[in-house]
């Protein structure tokens, strides 16, 4: 039988305990060796070897590792520890970034933490929570936070924020009597759950579940088992490696087979296919990357955005799919009063009690200022428990979050609370019970009671609350016509997903007895509580709509207020009805081809457990889309997993859900995800760019290779110069480009297809024309010095090596966005970059240090050199730039 389905008379015999003495201690303790303890199980955590070894695990580092073998093998000493150097510095780069230690399954056990009351004996014990074992009798009151999941047998006004664990923004109230066996965790209204807060009342409950077989548990379960995919942009990257690397293999082999049949010495075709092998490989590409992202990362931490992994920036900029929660996330997970109902009128309100305004947005916009609805007002300051102390900054709230609502309305208006209370001194409570479903409270009328509240008569002033048709029964003076008008209002406000509340009052001038709220009460009108929408969510959602992003809606909330809240900040149509709930949603592995169109088709969602929110990532995942997910419960931590990209709130959010993600908004705000998802794009726009001018750099020194091979003209670049260009030279201007400035207008277009690679055909084109660009100019270079000026070999490579190194520094203005013009062509983002200037001046500066120091000189084989060849080399490098622009202009291609 399910938990919730377990009547209170059968709890006894089904978990063999006494209600009233609990288990004794013999019991408790024969228990605990059967269950073992109430906590969760440890992850298992990825050790720093483990890390670290990872980050070896690479075809581009074996590789390199096995070019470097073979330069030791053939006395090419400092060759092979300069490729090493090369090795080490990207892989403890990528150690020192991957070192954050995941840490969500320690958040999860810190909430095991608080102690535990339990029945022992027939006496009360206090015992660490992890004691408790099944059947054991826990005793909740206000302010604990629930050590196990458990079934009710008493209860006493009792109620518990569940937002963490369901998403329900309200604190639900707890009864005794059996749900529908398929009611959803957040209408289990006699169960309590491990993590969960007391707020209110009091209570006694029979332990069913403990540790890893708690809802918390399942969930500490789904977070360990939910798998992390690679994000794009590690899959790109894998992608394009593999690329390479055939393209190395098929010219080292090329070259190879050509040498051996003309019959050229092994020793020195293996030494050029060794220079081949690094020249096919972009070696500063992850260093570039991972720089290009950490600076994306701090650009966001400026914006209150923190990101734990840096893939996740470029992600976020791929991300077409957001599945957000509601509550904390699009609304303020506070309760407001929203709609006010009187016999004179109806109105909607906007409260800001921090500035002491409000406003009617809707209804009759004379309705707060009749004595009708400042009896109200009067009504829901008395009949309260809950505290407003606006002495502190910011404002202390204390009590029931919707008695603490009808405070700050009051407030809101300028009402004094405190003098208000001591004016109208209570003299007995009548407390809010599921049986009679109201609250109500006897005061005393003092002769000095406020001018601004009008003045009600007689000694004594009942206040009374509660549930619409209840608080009407007890009213006299009410027509039918009247009741049922009053009826449907309310009816309609939860349609609209409020809560609400009935208002009666009565004066006497003899001290009633202790039924006081029981009749003779005139009604006085119904006020509506919602949790309002974020300002900032609407507009926010409109740049996801420009953008090309699908947002949806994942509550544990109830539909009708799902659906409000969508409609309010306009993530929905205002005559969208379409919601489906958890009961809608079967395990993916079930569902027809209509029911997953039907579920890709809704954007709000409400009654959902985690479980299936796994499950709608899932389906959207292998439909390819790339899928954020936000949150802040602890109930979102395994979809802030499994998500492509998880996103938690940093204010209001839970510490689970901060360390299971992979950014945390530290303002809460949405908006801030639409400026995440801007520096995302602009990042894999800077990442294609320096991927462009890498790889083209590159396949630039393979050409000048193998052409030079074939042509037997000699070897041009040796292997030590081939690295040199590409940690030095390349590297610089590559992270230029990928620390460029802000596109806006990316934000302005759809999100690139997931399923497209960094380059796609168009890309490669270009990068075959820019290689071939500056291998000609290159190579011709080299030829005129070889065959017209008669140099040495040894002198030709060093013109060589200098004439492809300016060549490749100059290369980098051929990469601006747009159509070739005159003005474009000096002034567009590359040259705005200033980061590219002090790029090429550092090269230039390095350049001139490889030449005039001795050591580089001896390191790097550069021979001494007269000036005419300095006019070669600028030549060489402006060349390219002219060829392409004239390629560009002609063809019509771009970025």
């Amino acid at each position: 039988m399910l938990p919730h389905q377990i009547p209170v008379a059968g709890l006894p015999d089904q978990f063999k305990v006494d209600l009233q003495r609990g288990l004794t201690d013999a019991e408790a303790k024969q228990r605990f060796d059967e269950h073992g303890p109430n906590a969760l199980q440890e992850a298992k955590r990825e050790s720093a070897f483990q890390i670290a070894v990872r980050q070896f695990n690479s075809i581009i580092v074996w590789i390199l590792a096995a070019a470097a073998v073979i330069s030791f093998v053939l006395e090419d000493t400092v060759e092979g520890w300069a490729i090493i150097a090369v090795v080490l510095i990207n892989a403890i780069t990528g150690f020192v970034l991957e070192w954050n230690a995941q840490q969500s399954m320690d958040a999860l056990r810190q909430m095991d933490t608080a102690p535990a009351r339990v029945l022992r004996n027939g006496r009360v014990h206090e015992i660490s929570s992890e004691e408790l074992t099944i059947g054991d009798v826990l005793i909740v009151e206000a302010g604990d936070v629930v050590a196990a999941d458990a079934n009710l047998f008493d209860v006493n006004q009792l109620e518990v924020n569940e937002s963490s664990l369901t998403g329900e923004s309200l604190p639900v109230a707890k009864q005794t009597d059996t749900p529908e066996a398929d009611a959803p965790l957040g209408d289990q209204y006699n169960r309590l759950f491990k993590g969960t807060a007391v707020t209110a009342g009091n209570g006694k409950a029979v332990v069913t579940g403990i540790g890893q077989e708690t809802e918390l548990g399942k969930i500490a379960t789904m977070v360990e088992e939910a798998e992390r995919t690679a994000t794009p942009l590690e899959e790109k990257l894998d992608s394009l490696a593999r690329v390479l690397i055939w393209v190395t293999l098929g010219l080292a082999i090329l070259f190879l087979g050509v040498g051996l049949l003309r019959g050229e010495e092994p020793e020195s075709l293996i030494k050029t296919s060794v220079a081949l092998a690094i020249a096919a490989i972009p070696e500063g590409m992850s260093v570039v990357s991972t720089i290009a992202l950490a600076y994306g990362m701090l650009r966001l931490a400026r914006k209150k955005v923190i990101v734990k992994r840096l893939s996740a920036v470029e992600t976020l900029g791929s991300t077409n799919v957001i599945f957000t929660d509601k509550t904390g996330t699009l609304t303020q997970n506070r309760i407001e009063v929203h709609a006010i109902q009187t016999p004179e009128g109806y109105a909607e309100l906007q409260i800001d009690a921090a500035a002491k305004t409000q406003r009617v947005s809707a209804g009759d916009q004379a309705l707060p200022a009749t004595d009708n609805s400042q009896l109200l007002m009067l009504t829901g300051i008395l009949c309260n428990n809950a505290d407003y102390d606006t002495d502190q900054e910011p404002h202390k709230e204390i009590g029931d979050p919707v008695e603490v609502a009808l405070l700050k309305w009051a407030y809101s208006t300028g009402k004094d609370i405190d003098t208000l209370k001591s004016q109208w001194p209570r003299q007995a409570e009548k407390a809010f019970s599921s049986d009679t479903r109201i609250m109500g409270t006897l005061h005393e009328v003092n002769a000095g009671q406020l001018a601004e509240m009008p003045a009600p008569g007689g000694k004594y002033f009942v206040a009374v609350k509660g549930a619409i048709e209840e608080v009407m029964e007890r009213c006299t003076g009410l027509d039918e016509k009247t009741r049922q008008a009053q009826q449907d209002v309310s009816e309609q406000m939860a349609a609209d997903g409020l809560r609400t509340l009935g208002f009666a009052c009565r004066t006497t001038d003899t001290r009633p007895g202790d039924d006081f709220a029981g009749s003779d009460l005139t009604y006085l009108g119904l006020i509506g509580f919602l949790d309002p929408p974020r300002t900032e969510v609407t507009p926010a959602l409109e740049e996801c709509r420009k953008a090309g992003i699908k947002v949806i809606m994942v509550t544990g909330d109830h539909p009708a207020t799902a659906l409000t809240i969508a409609r309010q900040v306009k993530l929905v149509d205002e005559d969208e009805t379409l919601v489906l709930t958890g009961k809608d949603l079967k395990p993916i592995g079930e569902l027809s081809d209509a029911e997953k169109a039907r579920i890709m088709e809704s954007r709000v969602f409400a009654r959902v457990n985690p479980a299936q929110k796994l499950d709608m990532i899932d389906l959207y995942q292998q439909h390819g889309d790339i899928v954020g997910m936000t949150g802040d419960g602890v109930n979102d931590a395994p979809a802030l997993k499994k998500s492509d990209i998880g996103i938690a709130m940093g204010l209001r959010g839970t510490q689970v859900a901060a360390e299971t993600a992979d950014m945390v908004l530290k303002d809460d705000s949405f908006a801030s995800i639409v400026k995440a998802i801007g520096q995302g794009r602009v990042i894999f726009e800077n990442i294609r760019k320096f991927v462009l001018f890498l790889l083209s750099c590159n396949l630039s020194e393979i050409f000048v290779v193998t052409f030079a091979g074939f042509l037997n003209v000699g070897n041009p670049l040796l292997p030590l110069q081939i690295l040199f260009i590409n940690i030095v030279t390349d590297v610089f201007p590559a992270l230029a480009l990928g620390v460029g400035r802000e596109n806006r207008q990316l934000m302005h277009e759809p999100p690139r297809d997931p399923k497209q690679p960094i380059l796609i055909a168009a890309d490669w084109r270009l990068v075959v024309a820019y290689a071939l660009a500056m291998t000609l100019s290159v190579l011709g270079i080299f030829w005129i010095g070889i065959h017209e000026l008669g140099f040495t070999q040894a002198e030709a490579n060093t013109v060589t090596f200098y004439s492809l190194s300016v060549a490749q520094l100059f290369h980098v203005f051929n990469l601006y966005s747009g159509d070739v013009t005159f003005g474009r062509l000096f002034k567009n983002e590359i040259t705005r970059n200033k980061y590219i200037w002090w790029a090429i001046l550092l090269c230039t500066g390095i350049l001139l240090l490889t030449y005039f120091v001795p050591f580089l000189r001896s390191v790097l084989s550069i021979q001494e050199l007269t000036a005419a060849p300095l006019e070669l080399i600028l030549a060489a490098g402006l060349l390219p730039v002219l060829l392409i622009q004239l390629l560009r202009k002609v063809t019509g291609w771009g970025h």
